[in-house]
């Protein structure tokens, strides 16, 4: 079992790095200028500003469905740790000293699904969206970033 638990954290460990540095190329190509609600209309204009956009989006979700529902899960059960919901994980989590704050973390979430739900409808929901993604970009980073070092300083990787 230890096997397939250090395997598993080994293929998030690569998965985890590849993301992050795809989502920290992604947010250079999109937020050289602030992202107001004026760039967001152009969106249906300008294709190639949508594509980093979408990128951009596309890689955040990603990292913090890696991070947070595989990496999180999984990193509780590697130190014996009990897993439940979603918000329990991240208290836990919290609790652990790799996470600053749940309540962050969920309210990252609500970002993300407003950044996938909502922007065709409203520019300005879009702008604020994305610039406060960005704002919790490196808050997500971390947190995955957290949770790899201590698997490595913990030797779970063996």
């Amino acid at each position: 079992m230890k096997d397939n638990l250090s395997e598993r954290l080994r293929f998030l460990k690569r998965v985890v790095e590849r993301e992050v540095h795809h989502l920290s190329y992604s947010s250079r190509n999109v937020f050289t200028i602030p992202f107001t609600e004026e760039r967001a209309a152009k969106l249906g204009e300008d294709e190639a500003l949508a594509e980093r956009v979408e990128a951009y989006t596309s890689r955040f979700c990603r990292l913090q469905d890696t991070a947070g529902d595989k990496l999180l899960p999984l990193w509780l059960r590697a130190l014996g740790e009990k897993t439940g919901a979603v918000a329990d994980n991240l208290d836990r989590a919290e609790k652990l000293g790799v996470l600053d704050s749940a309540d962050k973390w969920l309210e990252i979430r609500q970002i993300r699904n407003q950044m996938i739900h909502e922007y065709i409808e409203s520019p300005q929901v879009l702008a604020d969206a994305l610039t406060t993604a960005y704002d919790y970009q490196e808050t997500l980073i971390a947190f995955a970033q957290a949770m790899l070092a201590d698997v490595e300083r913990r030797g779970l990787l063996d």
